[in-house]
């Protein structure tokens, strides 16, 4: 079950980031579940070096949180890869 609030929460969080990068356009609903989801890894990673907690394997506002901001820094450097620039 953890793994299913995983996924949403992450999706939501990709969506959100690629609206927040304006790259919602250029990207689908599977690229916001991954975008989301690694970019969740990636704020738990960071957060965590700061002490804070923000899983997604239950649904909580700091997990989203967390996963929101690594989603952003994910397509920040996909940006920085593909045009060179982060908008």
């Amino acid at each position: 079950m953890g793994w299913i609030i995983a996924i949403i929460v992450g999706g939501i969080a990709g969506w959100l980031a690629s609206k927040v990068m304006n790259r919602d356009a250029s990207m689908g609903i599977m690229w916001n579940v991954i975008a989301g989801c690694v970019g969740s890894v990636v704020g738990n990673l960071i957060a965590n070096q700061f002490g804070i907690v923000g899983s997604v394997q239950k649904f909580s506002l700091t997990g989203l949180i967390v996963a929101f901001v690594g989603a952003v820094i994910v397509l920040g450097i996909m940006n920085l890869v593909q045009r060179g620039r982060v908008r």
